[in-house]
């Protein structure tokens, strides 16, 4: 099986504080897969570490009121087109991020609030129906 996954659950350091969310229950069970590894936040030409991001609205805004919003769309098209070339059978996925958050992301307060929602990538990857599992689903933790 062909897996796509958020490169920082593998410990690539691409996350906005320069670190990573690895995961050895996933890596352990990528042993027998051909992983896809993916940050659509780097590929998008974000810096790493960089000001933490969140969305708000259609908009992905920084901590500071910058709007990223074309470096997240530029990544997750990136990303996205990767996942169609390789054929990825389905991807996990980094919880509550605004690019790869499935089920649940932050608010856009900054304030560590969550609501229902997906982020760019995620909805990108949807739009093909390719399946998504959080890294944080019973099965990982």
């Amino acid at each position: 099986m062909r897996i796509l996954v958020s490169a920082c659950l593998l410990g690539y350091n691409c996350k906005y504080n320069g670190k990573n969310n690895y995961n050895s229950k996933i890596v352990e069970l990528l042993k027998e897969h051909e992983v896809v590894p993916v940050c659509p936040e780097m590929l998008g030409g974000l810096s790493c570490p960089r000001i933490p991001c969140e969305k708000v609205g259609d908009k992905i805004m920084d901590k500071e009121g910058n709007d990223c919003t074309k470096q997240f769309i530029k990544g997750a098209e990136i990303a996205l087109n990767i996942a169609k070339e390789k054929q990825v059978d389905f991807a996990i996925l980094q919880r509550r991020s605004p690019s790869c958050g499935y089920s649940l992301i932050y608010d856009g307060t900054f304030n560590g609030n969550l609501i229902v929602g997906s982020g760019i990538f995620a909805q990108k990857l949807q739009s093909l129906d390719i399946p998504i599992m959080e890294a944080e689903s019973e099965k990982f933790v």
